[in-house]
């Protein structure tokens, strides 16, 4: 069962564990080239006509938290990180949380363990959660507009 108080899952090879599990990593990390190329290279977002717009602004007029995205990879993905920045701060400061997020998961698959972390906890993802919907109101008031794309 255990060897030297290790569970036996870590020392079998499994398709979990090894480089045949990490196709989810895999796929997940082509959709983020992908996507980041196809913004690159489709054309600027800031001029009209190239990409849609955000729903969510069209119907209300409001800005949702996830307004500006496209710019913001638009801009990263050609070096003006301050534009990026200014186009939606919440995910310009959590995009290193998503990158260790990623190598953790994947090192973990690698090793044969299920992806587990503090950032998983529910008064963790609660305090993301009410973080996101307060961005989402103060993004739209009048002394916020630097919160604004």
């Amino acid at each position: 069962m255990t060897r030297l108080g290790v569970p036996s899952h870590v020392h079998e090879t499994s398709p979990r564990g090894g480089m045949r599990g990490l196709l989810p990593q895999a796929a997940v990390l082509g959709g983020v080239v992908a996507g980041s190329l196809a913004v690159a290279l489709r054309g600027d977002p800031n001029e009209a006509g190239h990409y849609p717009g955000c729903p969510f602004l069209m119907m209300t007029g409001f800005y949702c938290p996830g307004c500006g995205m496209t710019r913001l990879v638009y801009a990263l993905t050609h070096g003006d990180v301050g534009a990026a920045f200014g186009l939606n701060p919440l995910l310009f400061v959590m995009l290193p949380v998503f990158g260790y997020l990623y190598v953790r998961w994947t090192v973990r698959t690698v090793q044969g363990l299920p992806m587990r972390t503090v950032l998983f906890k529910q008064p963790v993802v609660y305090s993301f959660l009410g973080l996101v919907i307060v961005y989402w109101v103060v993004r739209n008031l009048p002394f916020a507009h630097a919160l604004a794309p």
